[in-house]
């Protein structure tokens, strides 16, 4: 039989008490993140209890293992997962060797440090680097040549933030310079926002050159001429038509779009070569400098790279060159934003890394260069004890498979380990009908003592599938409709007691944030959901509402958590009974969150503690352990 993970969270008591039944699964929604263990803007606000989440939640990126489908355990399983990482390779603390940035938050940028000799090479420290506002787009440079790389960032909307490193090349501290670079004249310089510019010294005469890519597929040219009162760098318009660069995309010879730039002497001849990602280019391009440092020249044709053996992505590409494998040589590291070219087939398989293994030669070594839990997109995480061995299993779906634009996926990570120490392995998927974000939640529905499931999806309706024997693996289909929402898209559903009758309740989330309530006016044995309201409790989560249904306290009665779209996961305290529940709305979760916060509860340790996975838009998990009362 299996062991329902509560109302949509974790639960060993039997299945008598029904309504410890009550959810089964978890949704996540997403939303700006924070910096790993940072406030989300609000005080803890749950309460522990026997059976109960903990007082406080501890985020961690590797808690155990978890061993993906080609039987490697994950670096960082509990990442979150990535949709548009924009890395870059950078050595931020005087050590010698690459450090690694990534970009995958508006804001934000996360930071991996090198450790040459540890396992993985380089270390998750945190999501949110000093708390440093960068926009849409990030570049470390050595902007005032004092030998530590200063950082250039995106200001709203479509500015260069400058921010100079005044800690030193060991131990750097970045303090905001000026709100934008500013020409000769002191306009602001602008920057497509969707594209990332890029700083260097072009021609070697000791000043900084800015270029940024246009729609238009040309590069413009700033030249350093001084500084300002606040040393500043001031810059001077050289040309709209650096070097007659025009970029023409693949794609009806479409003159551009969304574009990235990076440089580095990929052929050792002491000159700066320049990379190009584009929207309409389904690798990246190399525009050899065929000149000199003092004089280079750009007036080859561009060419997809490597020579002779392109990458193809589905496009607009970010490059970055360092070292990622501790060779001499540099490394050609490639984050896939997703452009012309079918973003959904590059959901999972978006960071590449090509080892440069002898000079001009770089060889693909993987597309998912850091490792983590990622099942593509709009991930929503499930517990429940799938093969009755005592300790919890992890269902995750996601939005849209990366190998079928049609439908979306269920992955099973089957728990190896023990109640205390758990160990989840890919074992496979569990199919839970066609369409995207099949998400469900668990009961038994029809009193033959295991749980069935009603499952929601981006659509108007719900499925009931009955346990067949097998747990998820062996669901039977009862009815494809079996529950409509009256408006609205996108059910989320989430089953328990609500009016303390012994049969389970329905709550369903949709798109516009609302909740709706369907009353169990059937039998034990044949359930039918009569809806009640499509407001339950007021509650509004702004979008894609994610309720959870589970007793937060240890009263005896079922509380409510709401994931939500961009805010985290809302708290709806039961301040009522058990057969009359009134719910009031106490606060967030004070957890980090990746937007589409679906939430799960389960107590994964054994220590007496539910533990919290979080769903997230970049189709990975956020995992935060108990920490007790």
């Amino acid at each position: 039989m299996l062991r329902i993970a509560g109302a949509r969270g974790a639960s060993s008591r039997p299945a008598a008490a029904l309504f410890a039944l009550v959810g089964t699964l978890v949704v996540g929604c997403a939303g700006p993140g924070g910096p790993a263990g940072a406030s989300s803007g609000s005080p803890p606000v749950t309460r522990g209890g026997p059976g109960g989440p903990a007082e406080t939640y501890i985020r961690e990126v590797a808690p155990f293992p978890v061993v993906g489908a080609d039987g490697v355990p994950f670096e960082h399983p509990f990442l979150g997962g990535y949709n548009l990482p924009r890395p870059q390779l950078v050595d931020i603390d005087g050590d010698g060797d690459d450090d690694l940035f990534v970009q995958e938050q508006s804001g934000r940028v996360a930071f991996f440090e090198h450790v040459p000799d540890g396992t993985p090479r380089f270390q998750w420290r945190t999501d949110h680097f000093q708390e440093l506002d960068v926009g849409e787009w990030f570049r470390f440079v050595d902007v005032d040549r004092d030998g530590d790389p200063d950082l250039l960032a995106e200001r709203p909307y479509s500015y260069v933030r400058y921010y100079r490193n005044e800690g030193g090349p060991t131990d750097p501290r970045f303090v905001p310079a000026a709100d934008s670079l500013r020409d000769a004249s002191g306009t602001p310089i602008f920057s497509d926002r969707q594209n990332i510019p890029n700083a260097t010294d072009i021609d070697c005469d000791g000043r900084m050159d800015l270029l940024i890519g246009r729609l238009t597929g040309t590069i413009t040219r700033y030249e350093e001429i001084g500084t300002d009162e606040n040393d500043v760098p001031i810059f001077e318009l050289v040309t709209d038509r650096f070097e007659d660069i025009e970029i023409i995309g693949q794609i009806l010879g479409s003159l551009h779009g969304a574009n990235t730039m990076a440089f580095g002497d990929v052929d050792d001849d002491g000159d700066e070569d320049l990379f190009w990602g584009d929207f309409f280019e389904p690798g990246v391009l190399l525009l050899e400098n065929r000149g000199t440092c003092q004089s280079p020249s750009f007036r080859g044709q561009p060419q997809p790279f490597p020579l002779g053996d392109p990458l193809r992505t589905s496009g607009y590409n970010a490059p970055t060159l360092g070292d990622a494998t501790g060779s001499p040589l540099p490394d050609l590291l490639v984050g896939v934003l997703g452009g012309a070219f079918n973003p959904n087939s590059t959901s999972i398989d978006n960071l590449h890394l090509l080892e440069h293994v002898e000079p001009g030669r770089f060889v693909p070594r993987t597309s998912r260069f850091v490792s983590m839990i990622d099942v593509g997109s709009e991930s929503a995480p499930m517990l429940l004890d799938v093969d009755g061995d005592g300790d919890l299993d992890l269902l995750v779906s996601n939005k849209i498979r990366q190998d079928d634009p049609d439908n979306g996926s269920v992955t099973l990570f089957r728990n190896e380990g023990s109640p205390t120490a758990p160990r989840f392995v890919h074992e496979g998927f569990v199919d839970l009908g066609p369409g995207y974000n099949r998400v469900a939640a668990f009961g038994d529905l029809d009193g033959d003592g295991r749980p069935d499931a009603i499952v929601g999806g981006w659509a108007d309706r719900m499925a009931w599938y009955r346990d067949g024997g097998g747990g998820p693996t062996g669901l039977v289909l009862v009815d494809s409709a079996f529950v409509r929402l009256p408006r609205g898209r996108n059910a989320l559903p989430t089953l328990g007691d609500l009016d303390g009758d012994g049969d389970l309740d329905l709550l369903v989330g949709e798109a516009s944030g609302t909740v709706n309530h369907f009353e169990n006016t059937g039998t034990p044995e044949r359930p039918e959901f009569t809806l009640l309201t499509e407001d339950f409790a007021g509650i509004d989560a702004g979008r894609r509402a994610a309720p959870l249904l589970h007793d937060l306290d240890g009263d005896g009665d079922l509380d409510l958590l709401v994931g939500t779209e961009a805010d985290g996961v809302q708290v709806h305290r039961n301040v009522g009974t058990r057969t009359e529940p009134i719910f009031e709305f106490e606060g967030f979760l004070d957890v980090t969150h990746h937007g589409l916060s679906v939430p799960a509860l389960g107590d994964v340790d054994g220590d007496g503690t539910d533990d919290l996975f979080l769903g997230s838009t970049g189709g990975g998990l956020l995992f935060f352990r108990g920490g007790g009362r």
